[in-house]
């Protein structure tokens, strides 16, 4: 049986019929699934009581936590996939790179890669480095049924600004510097970074993932030629090197309106869409054969039910002559909405386009 679901294998796993992965395929579905960014976190009281005194990174390796953690949504919200509770800097940290997640702040890289040198310190992954992601995604395909999971892993760009930078930046100036300023070694640092992701969505995928997010959060502080020029490869790298497996890939950024048709172009079957450009004009930037996923404003969710709802419909009317669709939030949930708006707006969008 092949881990994905694919019809490569001897017969489709669980998973393989669910509304979710229907959608990525662009088949026909029995509604419009439904899972949110950051849907696994800050938002949930349980999840608060569970990561009490556990730092996010500590929480990112101790397998039954983190099966828990991607399960209370689900549970919860009755989302159409769980999304693998974990942090875009878990390879770099398991490759023995020194950093951490400060409360407030987000990722701290204590020696910024800066030079040809530093470039040293970025090893190849292995599954041994994380054999708490085979363990938990374990944990969690079984629990799961026929629910997918989703794998996930920051992408090149997004990583190499981290590094670059040494933590979350405004204007990505050292990183953006590089770029301009030493073509060859960025090149290079992302390709280095683009193994790095490869092998660590390749450990979630033969563990049991359905599918795989590339989150290139900070993308959209670059011009579509920059892009294609400096970017786009190594991302092109990495969707090429899960191509084999057969699971939908997921490509998103944030402020990626003028970047949306070079993002399906790397490779994704599903681009997401933020919520600054409809639904019906994302498509026609994005060209056909691809899905799309998204994109309800996440501050939406801090209205009343009828509001919510309101917004939500206005998505779905402009998703209805896309070729699939995955309903989302524009970005992640923010840590200060209401639970059950979460889980009103599922029941909604399921009843809404149930056909």
């Amino acid at each position: 049986m092949s881990a994905n679901g694919s019809p490569s294998g001897k017969q489709p796993t669980a998973t393989y019929d669910s509304a979710f992965l229907k959608a990525c395929r662009r088949e026909a579905v029995p509604h419009t699934p439904v899972w949110f960014m950051r849907q696994a976190g800050r938002s949930l009281p349980e999840y608060r009581k569970v990561r009490e005194g556990v730092p996010m990174l500590e929480s990112c390796m101790r397998p039954e936590l983190v099966t828990e953690i991607t399960l209370q949504p689900v549970r919860r919200h009755d989302v159409d996939a769980a999304i693998y509770f974990s942090d875009i800097v878990v390879p770099l940290k398991a490759i023995g790179l020194d950093l951490d997640i400060k409360p407030g702040v987000g990722p701290v890289v204590e020696q910024p890669i800066r030079t040809r040198a530093d470039l040293a310190r970025l090893r190849d992954l292995t599954p041994e480095d994380v054999p708490y992601v085979t363990e938990a995604i374990g944990l969690l395909t079984r629990e799961l049924g026929g629910t997918p999971l989703i794998g996930f892993a920051g992408a090149p760009f997004t990583l190499a600004s981290y590094l670059v930078e040494g933590g979350p930046s405004r204007t990505y100036e050292n990183a953006k510097a590089m770029m301009y300023g030493d073509p060859e070694l960025w090149a290079d640092l992302l390709d280095r970074l683009a193994d790095i992701t490869a092998a660590f969505l390749k450990v979630q995928i033969e563990a049991g993932a359905s599918a795989v997010q590339l989150f290139d959060s900070w993308v959209g502080a670059l011009a579509p030629a920059d892009y294609r020029r400096s970017v786009m490869p190594a991302s092109a790298k990495v969707f090429e090197a899960v191509a084999g497996y057969g699971v939908p890939r997921i490509h998103f950024g944030v402020g990626t309106g003028e970047l949306l048709k070079l993002m399906g172009e790397a490779g994704a079957d599903v681009v997401g869409v933020d919520w600054r450009v409809p639904l019906d004009e994302a498509v026609r930037r994005v060209g056909p054969g691809k899905a799309l996923q998204g994109n309800l404003d996440p501050t939406v969710l801090f209205t009343d039910k009828d509001t919510v709802e309101a917004k939500a419909g206005e998505v779905l009317r402009a998703a209805a002559g896309l070729e699939g669709h995955v309903f989302n939030l524009g970005h992640g949930v923010m840590p200060n909405t209401d639970p059950d708006a979460l889980t009103r707006l599922v029941e909604y969008v399921h009843t809404r386009t149930a056909r």
